[in-house]
């Protein structure tokens, strides 16, 4: 069975905690907290989580971890059959993490734990997130899942992540760069959370945070 390590509180934690059980993939939680001590880092050089056991060993990097799960289970069809599709999800997939959670993050001190970017910082992501959010705009159809029709693998990347970055920008600059750009994100967000595995991702992030407190 697989054991995936990381912590509730992880967006790229759920996101492959919701793919598993999205597939109905079995697999087993383990909690496991930053910093990780040498041991782990043998695991997870990076020192980041989610990371996965399998019988072969240890991997790391979420998306890795999705592409391994999908060539593994392909009966599972996380990614679409169609090669084109399939690209164009990974596409998206790179828009979101890359472009949008990465450049947003560099806001989280601020924005979510009480720090302070500075403005030379705060300057340079304004500019290249809404560049990419306006890029992004032009590739995600939201009819009504991000890839179309069909909830799939984009999804999970764009449950744990958008949030983020609406909150984010919010916080930091008193505007929501989705909201902006015209991406009801929370309506989106509603949709994704009337699923089962969702409510699941959301109750296990929120007994988290309270045994945290």
């Amino acid at each position: 069975m697989i054991k995936l390590h990381g912590f509730a509180l992880s967006n790229y934690y759920n996101k492959v905690k919701l793919l598993l059980l999205e597939h109905d993939i079995p697999f087993e939680e383990v909690t496991t907290k930053l910093p990780l001590d040498e041991a782990l880092l043998a695991q997870s050089p990076g020192g980041k989580v989610p990371f996965i056991e399998t019988e072969q060993g240890f991997l790391c990097e979420s998306e890795v971890i999705v592409e391994y799960l999908a060539a593994r289970f392909p009966d599972k069809r996380i990614f679409v059959a169609d090669p084109w599709q399939a690209a164009k999800e990974r596409e998206l997939i790179t828009f979101i993490e890359t472009h949008l959670e990465l450049n947003a993050r560099e806001l989280y001190g601020e924005a979510f734990f009480g720090g302070k970017a500075s403005d030379e910082v705060k300057a340079a992501m304004e500019k290249r997130l809404r560049r990419y959010v306006a890029s992004f705009k032009r590739l995600a159809k939201f009819a009504p899942y991000v890839a179309g029709e069909q909830f799939g693998v984009v999804d999970a990347a764009a449950f744990v992540s958008l949030p983020l970055v609406g909150r984010a920008t919010q916080a930091v600059y008193g505007s929501d760069f989705l909201a902006d750009a015209g991406i009801d994100w929370k309506t989106y967000i509603k949709l994704i959370g009337e699923r089962a595995t969702a409510q699941r991702v959301n109750a296990d992030r929120k007994a988290y945070i309270e045994a945290s407190a």
